[in-house]
């Protein structure tokens, strides 16, 4: 039976958060809507990630968004869910609901379904929020991922938000 489930190149970044995080003293929240909790399962297959990884909220519908991270209706409203406003609003939420020192929130459209024109499948948000960092400090991106099915975007866009978990990233 095998050690993990999951893609090896996941878990071997994952690995690198966790080793790197504790070095550095930090510890890190996730809130994730398209990747369904797949970022906590990757971090949570390092053993003693339990040093670094202290929450993960999967806020899959905008009713949870709302309700467990305080993204306001406004947000949800008028720049819709996939977008940097609401990847932001959820990032600092999660900060607000644990004590981590660093949070990281993914939203996106995962396929087949649900896209537009605007938001095509494959349209994925990131945003990362440090603990007593400006507020003028945003780090956010939307990435348009190749739709090569729901679980390559969902893949890469765990594999994007793990990079935004390491210490140095940009």
């Amino acid at each position: 039976m095998p050690d993990t489930v999951l893609p090896a190149d996941l878990v071997s970044l994952a690995e690198r958060v966790v080793i790197a995080n504790r070095r550095a003293g930090r510890t890190v929240a996730v809130a994730e809507s398209c990747t369904g909790g797949l970022v906590s399962a990757a971090l949570t297959e390092i053993a003693g990630s339990s040093d670094v990884f202290e929450a993960g909220f999967i806020t899959y519908s905008n009713d949870m968004k709302t309700e467990l991270l305080k993204v306001s209706q406004d947000v949800l409203e008028t720049f819709g869910a996939v977008s940097i406003a609401t990847a932001w609003a959820m990032a600092q939420g999660a900060l607000n609901k644990s004590h981590a020192h660093v949070a990281v929130a993914i939203t996106g459209i995962a396929g087949p379904g649900g896209g537009s024109e605007n938001k095509p499948v494959g349209t994925v948000v990131f945003a990362r929020a440090e603990r007593g960092a400006s507020p003028d400090k945003i780090v956010a991106d939307m990435r348009h991922f190749e739709d090569n099915g729901r679980g390559g975007v969902r893949l890469q866009a765990a594999l994007c938000a793990l990079e935004l978990l390491l210490p140095d990233a940009p």
